[in-house]
């Protein structure tokens, strides 16, 4: 049985030009960067080079950038930083968030002398700017504002921007979840006041258990793990090193397709969301599909019925991967913490397709055909 793959905001496929470039620190290139002699010179060589490879692309500066294993590491670490180093003793934050961001807050939300706050969302999910200055206005304490770039189940956009100036006004600390836009948007960090970024690189075709933490040259921020003097003594451990260069050369290639890339995954979104349309009765879609929205993510509310509440499982005894929610999470029954929140229709079964360059239209007729067999 032949799988199709739609669950690419889970994850994405290795690229092979990215595996070509990882295999040689997988093999011949394994000294250790920290090492004085040639075998650990090449690869703190090759670690600095794709750091200012990522930087150049995000528009920072190579001090700014620090390797991390990954998005939930990255965005811990943030908070943790804006409280601890920073600060912060207001966090503000919204209920849609990835839950490495809504469990850090709702942890740190417990601690005494700490207040946290949930932003409105409007009736497609966006944030309430109104809401975001009226607590921003409201807070005594210095605040940390933590939002998600795109939101991983419904894929709303937010006005990174916007929100930043906003912070800015204010005095507050700024982290934005960006692991579903690095790699999918041109981001210059240059023109946002942003102080962390968060992003991993699974998400553009990149190897898993590496991801990056952006810190603002402005804000000074303590040892994230103690140690050895690696990441200039900020992040203790040897270096996942062939992590790090697939990183940097997954961003490059990502940047490169970025316009061919983005108009076909966009084009193919829309031809699912027609086809879609016009053989199922009932459905609707989450989020703000038409507007301010992720490219790769089209997440569709079908009506709750016993038949519609086993399309998961019929999907995937038909080779179909696909989520109703974040991977990290997808195990849970209490359903979807995004869907929950912006309750436009709770009494539905939500379903995540989210698409790569890898799909093809073939693939959405032979997903939208078994849709219709099965309900």
């Amino acid at each position: 049985m032949q799988r199709i793959y739609f669950d690419n905001a889970a994850t994405t496929a290795l690229d092979p030009e990215v595996l070509e470039v990882m295999m040689p620190y997988l093999t011949e290139k394994f000294g250790n960067p920290s090492s004085i002699y040639s075998y650990g010179r090449e690869t703190k060589i090759a670690i600095e080079t794709a750091r200012k490879s990522v930087a150049k692309i995000l528009g920072a500066h190579p001090g700014e950038i620090f390797f991390t294993s990954g998005g939930t590491e990255s965005s811990n670490t943030a908070i943790t930083a804006a409280i601890r180093d920073l600060g912060c003793k207001n966090i503000i934050s919204s209920p849609i968030e990835h839950h490495a961001t809504l469990h850090s807050v709702e942890y740190w939300g417990k601690q005494d002398g700490l207040k946290l706050s949930f932003i409105k969302l409007d009736e497609t999910g966006h944030v309430d700017m109104e809401s975001l200055r009226a607590l921003l206005a409201a807070s005594t304490e210095r605040s940390l504002v933590t939002l998600m770039h795109a939101n991983n189940e419904i894929g709303n956009l937010l006005d990174i921007k916007a929100v930043g100036e906003l912070c800015k006004e204010y005095d507050a600390i700024f982290h934005c979840d960006t692991v579903q836009t690095v790699g999918h948007y041109p981001l210059n960090l240059k023109e946002i006041n942003v102080h962390f970024i968060s992003a991993a690189g699974h998400k553009f075709h990149g190897p898993k258990g590496v991801g990056i933490l952006y810190v603002n040259e402005n804000v000074s921020i303590k040892p994230m793990i103690n140690g050895g003097g690696q990441e200039r003594n900020m992040r203790a451990g040897t270096e996942n090193l062939y992590g790090i260069i697939g990183f940097a050369k997954a961003l490059e290639i990502a940047t490169a397709r970025y316009e061919q890339d983005s108009a076909y995954i966009q084009d193919l979104k829309n031809y699912m969301k027609s086809r879609l349309e016009t053989n199922i009765e009932g459905i609707s879609f989450n989020g703000d599909c038409n507007g301010r929205c992720l490219y790769t993510v089209l997440n569709v509310a079908f009506p709750k019925t016993e038949k519609t509440e086993m399309i998961l499982f019929n999907l995937d005894m038909a080779g179909i991967c696909v989520s109703g929610g974040s991977a990290c999470s997808s195990g849970a029954n209490a359903g979807s913490h995004v869907i929950n929140s912006i309750g436009t229709n709770l009494n539905q079964v939500p379903v995540r397709f989210s698409f790569s360059r890898h799909n093809t239209k073939e693939e959405v007729d032979a997903v939208v055909a078994k849709v219709k067999e099965f309900i």
